[in-house]
């Protein structure tokens, strides 16, 4: 059914339907895209998606693909409801592979546990995954596995096999994942430049006292990134979250305006949200070793 020039699809066989594919499972389909009409519409999916995108137009920008990054096919992961849009002209891309399952398939299931922890599901399109031609092969190879089982009738030991199959598929894309941060690694040292630059900005306004601590959102807006892409990117880059960036820069804020003397312990605590003067001496001698006055009087 159409919804304010969205197509929504709340089942793989109104999927299967759609796309001119045939039924083999009701909650599990790989589907051929170069048999899709669906032209302009947005579409929503009620279930996992993932699409293999075999050709992509005008080098797959749309995507975010880079100069940097493989060319030989893109991979974009799609969350149960969430509306997607190739380019202005084409809803889907025109040649490559729709892999549809439902949530339901994973019941009693090991990977219904832990898909979440597959963060790219979160990701943007923008942040889709590019793929090389042996990374490519792989995926195609695990693609046809579940295809296989997609044939054989339903048993008690169908879901868990298309489950592992899935699962499998997915560990090899959060390393093919971690392979494009590498490759990734100028633009990305650039982006964690400026979350510190942020941080630091962040932590001398007035906004600790009115808003709390930094969130990812707050962060991953300004750079416009996912908050998923932008946590992950920076764990990975760095091994740290933001929150334990935040408390690093921070301390380091508390012991230079320690220096000065118009900064009492006090006011620093204040200045720089923490709770109390108390906690915030706890926080400061438990990583220096002294309390903010001895820190002060050692320094001058």
């Amino acid at each position: 059914m159409k919804e304010n020039d969205t197509l929504d699809i709340r089942t793989v066989y109104e999927c299967n339907q759609c796309l001119g594919s045939k039924t083999l499972h009701p909650q599990a389909s790989i589907i051929n895209l170069e048999k899709n009409s669906l032209k302009g519409n947005a579409v929503k999916f009620e279930f996992y998606a993932i699409l293999l995108i075999e050709e992509c137009p005008n080098g797959c920008c749309c995507c975010g693909r880079k100069y940097y990054d493989y060319s030989n096919a893109t991979m974009v992961f799609l969350n149960p409801g969430e509306i997607f849009r190739m380019s202005k002209n084409n809803t889907l891309p025109d040649k490559g592979w729709l892999l549809a399952f439902h949530p339901d398939l994973l019941f009693r299931t090991s990977l219904k546990n832990h898909i979440k922890n597959y963060t790219f599901f979160e990701y943007q399109k923008e942040e889709a995954l590019h793929l090389s031609r042996r990374e490519t092969a792989t995926v195609t190879c695990c693609l046809e596995h579940i295809e296989e089982e997609l044939h054989y009738p339903i048993d008690t030991h169908t879901s868990t096999i298309l489950s592992r199959h899935i699962e499998l598929l997915l560990d090899y894309c959060s390393r093919f994942y971690e392979r494009q941060f590498i490759m990734r690694e100028n633009k990305n040292k650039e982006i964690v430049k400026k979350v510190k630059k942020m941080l630091d900005e962040y932590i001398r306004s007035t906004r600790l006292q009115m808003e709390g601590y930094p969130k990812p959102e707050y962060f991953a807006e300004k750079l416009k990134l996912s908050t998923a892409y932008f946590n992950d990117l920076l764990r990975f880059e760095t091994g740290k979250t933001l929150d334990e960036h935040f408390q690093i820069r921070r301390m380091a804020m508390a012991k230079q305006m320690l220096l000065s003397p118009e900064y009492t312990a006090t006011i620093v605590s204040n200045r720089l949200g923490f709770k109390s003067v108390q906690y915030f001496s706890l926080i400061f001698k438990r990583i220096t070793g002294i309390t903010p006055n001895d820190y002060r009087n050692s320094q001058n």
